[in-house]
């Protein structure tokens, strides 16, 4: 029976940063990866700004954040992954790309260890056909692991595994900290136990937790992203402003920010992937991405991270 000490995760991106420094915080040994030199070393930097930054704020002692700290380790190379206990993919939302990921995991991780997917939308069964052991079960009578449930700022314990590669989704929602809720999608291959054990272990870390059938989209995005999108065909036909299609859905809904505010923090470019999987796989006119959508990604206005996109943002 292994237990769970050292954690991979793949992007240096918003979630994959956010993924290793939370791990790192709880007391985790983490390998970040990225192919990208630039974006490892920004993520680096990123990481350690913010746990100084929770430290400053007196919700982490100097000693635990100097740990967190230790803890990180970066990388450039997956070989390095050869020893951890399992691997967070959070990588671009391509089905192509996560298949020729997994693939390469599956020839270098160990037995015991589990793949795992932060996908927001892409069938989890279809991920999983790209390893050679998609549905096994990990569970016999003690707590699995699975992607995400690391995350907050809950303590340590010492999980043992007992088994092999599996493949489960488990979608947080952006950031990871914050928000509360988790999506459990699991594959046609997916054991009940691996499932159950997941369930259990987001429970446990408190996570309000919703379990989805594998469809595009699954739940939260398969609601969301029409929405999204129906407010950028709002703007694309002239109904009204983006400010006014904003500020309708906030103060006449009670949404915390409108459509058009809120892709702009998730990325125009992960909005519009999302529309073409629903599209591509549920085979509706009405998740056809919006011209205007698609004509802003073209544009490379892409939301915040690139200080514009429906709107324009000072640059940091």
């Amino acid at each position: 029976m292994a237990e769970i000490r050292s954690i991979g995760v793949v992007g240096g991106g918003q979630m994959g940063s956010g993924i290793a420094q939370l791990a790192a915080v709880n007391g985790f040994e983490v390998w970040l990866h990225d192919a990208d030199s630039t974006a490892l070393s920004n993520a680096h930097e990123s990481i350690s700004s913010r746990i100084q930054s929770i430290v400053s704020k007196g919700h982490l002692t100097k000693e635990k954040g100097a740990e967190a700290l230790k803890n990180l380790r970066c990388t450039s190379n997956l070989e390095d992954f050869r020893s951890v206990d399992i691997v967070i993919e959070a990588i671009v939302e391509s089905e192509e790309v996560k298949k020729k990921l997994f693939v390469r995991l599956d020839n270098i991780v160990k037995g015991s260890a589990i793949l795992a997917s932060n996908t927001s939308s892409i069938s989890i069964t279809r991920l999983a056909s790209a390893t050679s052991r998609p549905g096994q079960q990990v569970w016999s009578g003690q707590l699995a692991i699975a992607p995400f449930v690391l995350l907050e700022l809950a303590s340590v314990e010492r999980i043992k595994l007992s088994g092999i590669l599996v493949v489960i989704g488990m979608h947080f929602m952006n950031p990871p900290p914050v928000m509360k809720l988790v999506e459990i999608i699991r594959g046609a291959s997916t054991s009940d136990d691996t499932f159950n054990a997941t369930k259990f272990l987001a429970e446990r870390l408190g996570k309000k937790i919703i379990c989805s059938q594998d469809f595009s989209g699954f739940i939260v995005n398969r609601i969301l992203m029409p929405m999204i999108n129906e407010a950028f065909h709002a703007l694309y036909t002239g109904v009204a402003t983006k400010e006014d299609i904003d500020a309708g859905m906030k103060f006449g809904t009670n949404h915390p920010m409108g459509p058009l505010e809120l892709a702009d923090h998730i990325g125009l470019d992960v909005c519009l992937s999302i529309m073409k999987v629903l599209y591509a796989g549920l085979g509706d006119s009405k998740y056809a991405p919006c011209p205007l959508l698609v004509q802003y990604v073209d544009a490379g206005r892409l939301g915040r991270k690139k200080g514009i996109g429906v709107y324009q943002y000072s640059k940091m």
